[in-house]
């Protein structure tokens, strides 16, 4: 099996995760990866060859797929700008700062004939897929209510590793940067939200961010569920929880830990589901911690769907749903 060739722009935190899977995966190739960051040169492995620009990248090096690891604010141009040299492009999270722009994604994936694969990596967490073959078997009946909670923290030290970041127009908000993962799951669990009521405020980090750090929401889904939606960074020093709860005709259980690594409890008509607690280790990127490390697993989809025609895990289509719903959300808050 010839390797899929793999090239990143962005060589940061989240960049160096995808290039550490991509190097561990018996099928897959880093050839090449690009930041204008230049200091991080150093960090590059031996034999693969380090860009300060994606032109120049994309100009010079033969590759199969783009990983885009860089701020939210460019992943709209950088992910049209991989798709016209011909690549496939990985895009993490979120897939754009708004539904436009993710249109405009679909349209150049669309003219160059390349799939977009959005990075939705808690879709793996084993709890996420146990309740997800529940729902699709209809075991739970009717979805009454669902509670998220994401109690995170995120101190000085986060917001002063990128100038992009707690920025209105780079960042875009907690919802995108933090929590857009919980907003993905809520959907892939629940299907989509069509109604949206909520307040904002920025309680501990009025002096470094143009954006809320706090909010609450109540959301209405497409199946007539009712969805509290509750998030943070001002956990105190540390991430304290990442839980969703579904209350059903047939059930009640809650996906929790910290990362929605856990089934917390659970009460069901049915079979009960295997007791699951996931020790495996979170993103760790020295100064915070986030979503369950399953970047393995998406860079494995990207082999399987170009190697043997599986299934996208992640649509562009599903990127795109949950930046609209994320839009639909703020644009029913409140600033308080």
């Amino acid at each position: 099996m010839t390797p899929i060739r793999f090239i990143v722009v962005g060589f940061g935190n989240i960049g160096r995760r995808h290039a550490e899977h991509i190097m561990h995966n018996p099928n897959a190739q880093l050839v090449a990866v690009c930041d204008e960051n230049v200091t991080l040169e150093s960090k590059v492995p031996e034999g693969v060859n380090f860009y300060h620009t994606l032109d120049e990248m994309l100009q010079e090096q033969d590759a199969d797929v783009l990983c885009v690891c860089t701020p939210n604010y460019l992943h709209e141009a950088h992910t049209i700008a991989g798709l016209k040299a011909g690549l496939h492009t990985v895009v993490e999270k979120p897939m754009a700062l708004s539904a436009q722009e993710c249109d405009n994604m679909i349209a150049a994936a669309t003219e160059s004939g390349k799939t977009i694969f959005a990075v939705k990596q808690n879709r793996y967490n084993p709890p996420v897929q146990a309740v997800k073959k529940l729902l699709a078997g209809n075991e739970l009946g009717d979805i009454y209510m669902i509670q998220v909670n994401c109690f995170w923290n995120r101190g000085d030290a986060y917001y002063a590793e990128g100038n992009w970041r707690g920025t209105k127009q780079k960042d875009g908000g907690c919802l995108f940067t933090q929590f857009s993962h919980f907003v993905d799951i809520l959907y892939y669990l629940n299907g989509t939200v069509v109604d949206s009521k909520g307040w904002l405020h920025n309680y501990a980090h009025q002096h470094n961010t143009e954006l809320e750090d706090t909010g609450s929401f109540v959301l209405k889904a497409a199946n007539g569920a009712i969805v509290n939606f509750n998030f943070t960074t001002c956990a105190f020093e540390r991430n304290m929880e990442g839980s969703i709860t579904l209350l059903a005709e047939k059930g009640t259980l809650k996906i929790g830990g910290q990362y929605l690594n856990t089934i917390e409890y659970q009460q069901l008509q049915g079979e009960a589901l295997p007791q699951i607690n996931i020790s495996a280790k979170a993103n760790d990127y020295g100064l915070y911690q986030g979503s369950m490390s399953n970047h393995d697993k998406v860079i494995q989809n990207v082999i399987d769907v170009l190697h043997h025609g599986h299934s996208v895990m992640t649509s562009a289509e599903e990127g795109r749903e949950v930046v609209r719903i994320i839009e639909l959300m703020y644009a029913g808050a409140v600033k308080v």
